[in-house]
């Protein structure tokens, strides 16, 4: 209908410079006319390349309520919004193999028992990159957080304010980031020359349930803690509710700190004391350098950890005399 070929059409529609400005204009006026739109499908086929990238993440019960997953979502989301890329959730099982048909790349949101579909990955060349999870020993570009440095400054606090009985409730110790707070935990007051007591270590499954479950325990050791270094704000909420139901006062009784930083945390009976993990900013980092992998203009690995930052709010406080 503008009189001109083919290649002009496209030349026009991907905005090259070297349309005469008559030419242009012809075909201008037919999209307008026709209210033509470019099928990204189409375009995908004729250039064998796909701006589909996959968000993989573990299934688990109330992944939707979970302020971790939330935050990766809408981060991821917002930042393909930005860089012109499709996201495509995957819940997936660690035994289900992956679907790599019409997928430009993957982001792993951790690894957990499913380490065998990075493998795939990997395996067929698909740019990748794991995020919440410095995966050592593969050459798989990561972004994640410094959970053990997070952990030890948030234990280096409480020590500073006099606190020598610290106990610890541990996440679900499958996963790295878990692994590295208790660790983190640990390093710190071996650094105060403080014993560790293993019976102040209790590990969960980072549900409420458990948490409660542990804090029990903990409430009845005898002598029992002045401090408790919690692995998520979640259970940290909840530890502080069995604290309060048990007549104790926070922070004059018990001193709390979490880690994650949720919004519910400053909403509890006493403004919680967290450490603040920058979710958004990996979700985004994660996006760019895999666009960057897809774009093909490098293909370096890169490790990338960002800090964690302590937030001090209300649920401590120093120990008498300390």
């Amino acid at each position: 209908m503008a009189g001109v070929s083919i290649t002009t059409v496209s030349r026009v529609i991907n905005k090259f410079p070297t349309v005469k400005d008559k030419n242009r204009q012809k075909v201008l006026e037919v999209i307008k006319k026709l209210k033509y739109n470019p099928s990204p499908v189409a375009q995908r086929l004729a250039t064998g390349k796909t701006n589909v990238i996959a968000l993989v993440m573990p299934r688990y019960e109330g992944i939707f309520y979970s302020f971790y997953a939330l935050e990766l979502i809408k981060s991821i989301g917002n930042m393909c919004g930005v860089l012109k890329l499709d996201l495509l959730l995957r819940l997936t099982d660690s035994y289900v193999p992956l679907d790599l048909r019409g997928i430009g790349g993957f982001i792993f949101a951790d690894i957990i028992g499913n380490r065998t579909q990075l493998l795939q990955a990997l395996e067929e060349k698909v740019p990748t990159v794991v995020i919440n999870n410095n995966v050592q020993d593969l050459e798989v570009n990561c972004v994640a957080i410094d959970n053990q440095g997070g952990a030890r400054e948030a234990t280096k606090y409480l020590i500073g304010l006099g606190h020598k009985r610290i106990a610890h409730i541990a996440g679900d110790l499958v996963t790295q980031a878990a692994a590295l707070r208790l660790e983190g935990y640990k390093q710190a007051l071996k650094e105060n020359n403080l014993t560790i007591n293993e019976s102040y270590i209790k590990n969960t499954d980072y549900s409420r349930g458990k948490a409660r479950t542990v804090a029990g325990e903990i409430f009845n050791l005898d002598p029992a803690p002045t401090a408790i270094f919690v692995s998520s704000d979640t259970m940290a909420l909840e530890v502080m509710a069995v604290a309060l139901e048990m007549g104790k006062q926070i922070p004059r009784d018990l001193s709390i700190v979490g880690f994650d930083d949720n919004p519910t945390s400053l909403y509890g009976p006493v403004a919680l004391t967290t450490v603040r993990q920058p979710l958004i900013k990996m979700g985004e980092d994660s996006v760019k350098r895999l666009s960057v992998l897809i774009s093909g203009k490098e293909n370096t690995v890169e490790k990338i950890i960002l800090p964690a930052e302590l937030v001090i709010r209300e649920s401590c406080a120093r120990v008498p005399g300390g």
